[in-house]
């Protein structure tokens, strides 16, 4: 969760106005990754080399709430001379979502060493041994300020520093010695008054990618990985530490020249200023000194890459502004109809009904073979599967099991050889569905990853996959991602399907239909003021009913899920069959019930459950056929949408709760796009 982002200039003067803006608006990038406090560490001095004697104070600034306090924080700040210039400067900045530790200016980062900031660390994830550090340091004579667990981690680097007898030892090095001492998941960057105009930054399980900005033309496209001697890995107790490590010497890679680095968990936080970015893999560390990036590993692995590809990104800055909405869920649910034609382009053959799927063209027949498919996804990825397995069961006649990435590690589910398991994750970085990643890739089945996410990790783990192309979604409520994955998994199953005769005509249905999508959400994206009436009528509601059959069951999850996320009201949803086998008991004149029946194979077991309701005096709200009088005339109120055929409903009929949801937060008065409790990306357990 939580979003790191790090600016270091080299030879390029910046005022420190520039500097701080520049930290500003890539915290606002990465607001989607937590909101809960943010904070930034900035140089003291403008001079290098310091004097003797000259070394200035780390400025660290920190507040509660949203970055746009921790801005209004800083405007205040009196004895700031904004207009200084720096030649060289390292700068970090964070924004929160809190785990150890309530929301607080105390507990935000930065967090640091001691009262002197000669150390300083900003984190994403979660240290899960920190109780053991912090008790040895305790007996070390440290002091703890906060509850987080980050803060052993800026104590423990100065801790090291001062147990070495040899001052010379280099800024990367150190971080080297504590990320030997850490258990968890965590990206992390370091500054210090002690090397100034120094940042190395390291990552192990959550994202972190360093943007590259020079005026001179990059040597080569790959930065070539150093590697050290392993050295033995012993982690502190209450009693003991680890010995004095010896550290080799490596030379920085390229020579001193006019460079700028950025540190971020997300691209969107560079993009504006490079399109050049290095993806970094666990255990690296990126260390940038004197202008110069160096990446190292501590031990060489199996499988370890020599180099880190420099990437072009494909993202233009205008994709991650709001425009014309005054909110990105709002901009993003009304991207529908352009980012199902992305998910579909190149893939899509409307002519010859053929559907070509590069990334997983070259394990077909793997797959063909296989035993079974699993899917593996969180939150709406795991809905996105729960709405295709029925069409996928169908045209790949294989057992599909639909998993949720925490129950299947809990269960320590059994994985064969000959099983296929797909990874769903819009952010690619979802912890639990990594954690069954790593699980299922021990016990050799092909891994497939569907993902939002160029570079992240799930794309790079899997064997191959599918890049869904759904654009920058920055609302925490996932909406347009929903709806590419949905399609994403259809042309995997229409792949699949390709050489069966047998279903010949049931696949041209599909994939005419696929091709009419984006008119059809137009058409139901033209009733928003008609949706906004409706959420009016339940603005004040306690709990709120949603209940289909067959493919409209994942809609009413993935509906009941984002009025949950974004209006905080109680929601479910459930089978329309079961209803008589328990929540019937809820069901009276005062529950909003949301019904979506639509005229397919489950369309009269429908209507039974709507007079099942209204027997109980309720007044439904039915989403259906907007042809299909018969049903709308037994609702109190109705949302017609146009029909298609029944696999690809769902992708319609979950249009109308986004913008329901949506309507309903808003008159509620509450921030759409980071909701409260929530973050983006999940990336801890």
């Amino acid at each position: 969760m939580c979003g790191i982002f790090a600016y270091i200039n080299h030879l390029v003067p910046k005022q420190r106005k520039v500097i701080l803006e520049t930290l500003i608006n890539g915290l606002k990038r990465l607001e989607y990754r937590g909101y809960d406090s943010a904070g930034l560490a900035i140089e003291g001095s403008s001079s290098y080399p310091l004097e003797t004697g000259k070394e200035q104070m780390t400025r660290i600034i920190k507040k509660q709430g949203k970055v746009k306090a921790l801005e209004e924080e800083i405007q205040v700040q009196e004895d700031l001379d904004f207009d200084l210039v720096f030649d060289i400067h390292c700068g970090i900045a964070h924004t929160r979502w809190a785990t150890h530790g309530v929301p607080n200016a105390i507990n935000s980062h930065p967090h640091r060493s001691g009262e002197q900031n000669e150390f300083v660390v900003i984190h994403n994830g979660i240290i899960t041994n920190y109780k053991d550090i912090k008790t040895f340091l305790q007996t070390k004579g440290f002091r703890f300020e906060s509850d987080t667990d980050t803060e052993v981690i800026a104590k423990l680097i100065k801790y090291i520093y001062d147990s070495q007898g040899n001052k010379d030892i280099s800024f990367r090095e150190l971080v080297e010695s504590v990320i030997l001492q850490l258990e968890g998941a965590f990206a992390l960057a370091f500054m210090s008054t002690k090397y100034p105009g120094q940042c190395v930054a390291s990552r192990r399980g959550s994202p972190l990618l360093i943007g590259i900005k020079t005026k001179q033309k990059l040597n080569s496209d790959y930065v070539p990985i150093l590697y050290k001697d392993a050295i033995t890995d012993s982690r502190p107790n209450a009693s003991t530490m680890p010995r004095s490590l010896s550290m080799s010497n490596f030379e920085i890679v390229g020579e001193s020249k006019e460079a700028e680095y950025f540190f971020a968990s997300d691209a969107s936080a560079v993009i504006e200023h490079t399109n050049r970015v290095i993806y970094l893999e666990d255990n690296d560390v990126a260390a940038v000194q004197d202008g110069c990036l160096s990446i190292h590993r501590l031990k060489k692995e199996e499988g370890d890459m020599m180099s880190r590809e420099v990437k072009t990104l494909k993202m233009e800055l205008q994709q991650i502004m709001k425009g014309n909405y005054n909110y990105f869920m709002q901009k993003e649910i009304f991207e529908q109809p352009e980012s199902v034609i992305n998910t579909m382009r190149g893939r899509l053959n409307f002519e010859d009904h053929t559907v070509i799927l590069g990334g997983l063209k070259k394990y077909l027949s793997e797959m063909n073979r296989c035993r079974r498919l699993l899917f593996i996804a969180c939150g709406t990825s795991y809905h996105s599967a729960m709405a295709t397995r029925q069409l996928m069961e169908e045209l790949t006649q294989l057992p599909v099991m639909i998993e949720l990435s925490s129950d299947f590690l809990d269960r320590r589910t059994p994985i064969f050889r000959d099983d296929v398991c797909f990874f769903i994750s819009q952010s690619g970085e979802t912890a639990d569905t990594l954690n069954a990643l790593r699980y299922c890739k021990e016990r050799g089945a092909l891994l497939v990853g569907i993902t939002n996410t160029v570079g992240s990790t799930i794309s790079r783990e899997t064997h191959c996959g599918v890049h869904i192309n759904a654009g920058p979604e920055i609302g925490v409520a996932s909406t347009k991602a929903y709806t590419s994955q949905f399609i994403s998994l259809v042309m995997f199953a229409l792949m699949m399907n390709q050489d069966k005769l047998s279903t010949t005509e049931r696949r041209k249905q599909i994939i005419n239909d696929l091709r009419r999508l984006p008119d059809l959400i137009k058409e139901i994206l033209q009733q928003d003021d008609q949706i906004k009436k409706l959420a009016e009528e339940l603005v004040e509601e306690k709990s709120i009913l949603l209940m289909g059959r067959g493919f409209n069951f994942a809609t009413c999850l993935e509906g009941a899920l984002k009025i949950k996320e974004l209006c905080y009201l109680h929601s479910e949803g459930i089978l329309a069959g079961e209803l008589k086998h328990g929540p019937l008991a809820l069901v009276d004149e005062d529950m909003p019930v949301i019904l979506i029946a639509m005229k397919d194979g489950t369309y009269t077991k429908c209507q039974n459950a709507l007079h099942e309701v209204l027997a109980r005096k309720c007044r439904p709200i039915v989403i259906c056929d907007k042809k299909d009088l018969e049903m709308q005339g037994h609702a109190s109120r109705s949302i017609g949408i146009p029909g298609c055929v029944d696999c690809l409903q769902g992708i319609l009929s979950v249009i109308p709760l986004q913008l329901l949801a949506f309507h309903v937060a808003v008159l509620r008065g509450f921030d759409v796009d980071c909701p409260r409790n929530l973050a983006k990306s999940v990336t801890v357990e």
